[in-house]
């Protein structure tokens, strides 16, 4: 824990990314008890909905493609919903089914890198679609073998507001932020009332930033093309892949995206990166300040400075 003039610096691992929670208190033992109910929901998020856990909800619906009906809550319906909106938001490019294409990448460190051939994507592909989903009521259903469910498209967003809900309604935090892997949830301005400064890393330079915006309120999500990535004969592949063709998308470098909620954020510099040339259009239409970065480094950004 950091103690900067009262205000606490918070680190915890989850969701495979490091995390921190900054805010203000009068001490580091006041610090960690209005923080800990918002890791414990963080670490809660994380086991109900990861993919790697076969008793998740996730790890359920999985387990049982093509055979069994899952019962669902509702905080996973309206999840699902929500899942519902981006698809039809982005035409149907964010899609919680396509995760299944990662089994044709390997983005992992120390693995094989190779690009897959067509032929071998196309039977991955076969297994997305949102709308072959089957839903009746509360319960699930994937109707084929090998079908999956990934809320990796906006799990930590998600954990980020929740945290941030907690902090805000349960301990009355009035000052500070969250910050899950980079997705991040402002509180409040800092105690002398200025905002946060946040830096925008640089999508070609891990040790530097391209901008940096103050954020007082509201969240700031970025999706980039830097995170799981590798190079063969100078093409950079990486971990975003379009749903059309199962390859990895190529026209943004990096989104990042100011919105009032981090699934807001998330959803949107998402759904931008999928959209390719046709993602700028769609942040000047969202209502969000934005800065993106293409191909080619231009910078291209509205409501930030």
């Amino acid at each position: 824990m950091v103690n900067t003039s009262g205000v606490f610096d918070l680190r915890f691992n989850a969701m495979a990314c490091s995390c921190t929670i900054m805010l203000a208190a009068d001490d580091e033992r006041a610090a960690a008890a209005l923080v800990q109910p918002a890791i414990d929901e963080v670490h809660r998020i994380e086991r109900k909905y990861s993919r790697y856990l076969a008793d998740s909800v996730v790890g359920r619906i999985n387990a049982g493609a093509g055979m069994d009906w899952v019962e669902l809550d509702l905080e996973t319906l309206g999840l699902l919903g929500y899942a519902s909106e981006l698809y039809a938001i982005s035409g149907g490019l964010f899609d919680l089914t396509t995760g299944v294409l990662r089994r044709g990448w390997n983005f992992s460190a120390g693995g094989e890198r190779r690009v897959p051939a067509q032929d071998e994507l196309e039977p991955l592909l076969a297994l997305t679609g949102w709308p072959s989903v089957q839903r009746e009521g509360a319960r699930l259903r994937l109707p084929r073998a090998g079908m999956e469910l990934d809320f990796g498209g906006f799990g930590k967003e998600y954990a980020a507001d929740r945290a941030a809900a907690l902090l805000l309604l349960a301990q009355g935090v009035r000052s500070g932020y969250v910050n899950l892997g980079g997705d991040l949830r402002v509180l409040g301005p800092r105690p002398d009332g200025s905002p946060w400064p946040i830096g925008i890393q640089d999508p070609r330079d891990m040790q530097a930033t391209i901008a940096s915006i103050d954020v007082a309120s509201g969240a700031l999500a970025t999706s980039g093309d830097y995170e799981r990535f590798f190079i063969v004969d100078g093409q950079r592949y990486c971990h975003v892949l379009d749903p059309r063709n199962g390859y990895p998308v190529r026209h943004w470098r990096s989104v990042s995206v100011l919105a009032p909620l981090a699934v807001a954020a998330g959803s949107c510099s998402t759904i931008a990166m999928l959209k390719g040339e046709e993602g700028l259009n769609f942040l000047n239409n969202s209502g969000f300040a934005f800065l993106a970065v293409d191909a080619e480094g231009v910078v291209h950004s509205r409501g930030v400075s």
